[in-house]
């Protein structure tokens, strides 16, 4: 079964206390994420990883923030903030910015690459023209998600993998939401649309 490792968001600015958009014990997860790292880089399992790329004038910026459309400067281009930890971070990525690659020469770009880095200004890694292709070229069995922030980025790229119909796996304990009632709504919509809740052990277990 080809299985692809989603690596949501995992940079210094959401996972480290003293981050811009810090989700709480988010730092707690990074064993579970360095784990799964790790197996799939032994495995020779596909990571894929999405990260914000925010400029000041973005529309999500916003120095009056009301944490749905719009959230406080975080992970501007060519900060420290903006970096991935280093426990998850890629060797040698293909970086896929948010300039459109014709989609039918995505499957050669990516047919040799195990690490891809998908760039975004908005919650939603599907507003990455490039995310679509990707998946289709990939064409995974399962997607294993995990990252930051559970029911905000991952909520997105979660509806947005079950409405592709993709089948998909929740990392629990290498996840945490930065809204405890909106996470729950998230995980229980998840639960409903049939995704499997697992944990980074069998992840990395199944990898093997």
């Amino acid at each position: 079964m080809r299985t692809v490792l989603w690596d949501v968001d995992t940079q210094v600015d959401f996972m480290l206390p003293h981050g811009k958009l810090y989700v709480p014990g988010a730092e707690e997860t990074i064993p579970a994420m360095a784990r799964l790292v790790q197996a799939a880089r032994d495995a020779g399992v596909v990571h894929v990883a999405s990260a914000d790329d925010h400029e000041l004038t973005d529309p999500e910026i916003s120095d009056d923030p009301d944490f749905r459309n719009t959230y406080p400067s975080h992970c501007l281009r060519g900060t420290k903030g903006a970096r991935k930890i280093p426990e998850t971070e890629h060797e040698d990525p293909l970086l896929l910015s948010l300039l459109p690659i014709p989609p039918g020469l995505i499957p050669a770009l990516v047919e040799d690459r195990r690490e891809l880095l998908l760039l975004k200004k908005s919650y939603s890694v599907f507003t990455n023209p490039n995310t679509d292709p990707l998946l289709e070229a990939l064409d995974p069995d399962q997607i294993a998600v995990f990252g930051v922030a559970t029911d905000v980025c991952n909520d997105a790229a979660i509806r947005g993998f079950l409405q592709r119909g993709r089948k998909v796996l929740f990392v629990e304990d290498a996840a945490r939401g930065l809204d405890a009632d909106r996470t729950a709504a998230a995980l229980a919509a998840w639960r409903a649309g049939g995704v499997e809740f697992t944990t980074a052990a069998e992840v990395a277990g199944r990898l093997c």
